[in-house]
């Protein structure tokens, strides 16, 4: 959800008390639709354009670096199943390695978290996109 999703229904909300008008109201909200799509729009646009420049990029660095962040991510999410059987066989060892995982994760720096998610929506929105133009299977 994007800022803009969070500001249409409460300035639709104010509309519907300040204008009595239903013509007006109505055009008033076509209006504030038609901002929303441009807006988003542009966003999406701008975001698409830094994404392909990085996939079509000749450097293998650049190209893959987004997705083996990914795979570092997952990897850490697959973690859960071995510690399954660590706890399985012994609840001391899986807790004092879950303090362990705790305490380096809360030590990583907030802006790190911040760039994973950027990444990861991106490279979202860059496959759904290609796959909606038909240039990806």
């Amino acid at each position: 959800m994007s800022s803009i999703d969070g500001l249409i229904g409460p300035v639709a909300r104010i509309i519907d008390k300040i204008i009595l008008d239903p013509e007006s109201r109505d055009r008033a909200k076509l209006e504030l639709l038609k901002l929303e799509d441009s807006l988003e729009m542009d966003a999406i646009r701008t975001r698409m354009s830094a994404l392909l420049v990085e996939v079509s990029s000749s450097d293998p660095w650049t190209s893959r670096a987004r997705p083996s962040f990914l795979y570092v991510m997952y990897i850490l999410l697959l973690w859960s199943i071995p510690m399954g059987l660590i706890t399985a066989v012994s609840p001391d060892t899986a807790r004092v390695i879950a303090e362990g995982m705790n305490a380096y994760l809360a030590g990583l720096p907030e802006p790190l978290y911040a760039l994973f998610a950027t990444g990861y929506l991106g490279y979202t929105a860059a496959r759904a996109w290609g796959k909606a133009k038909g240039s990806e299977a």
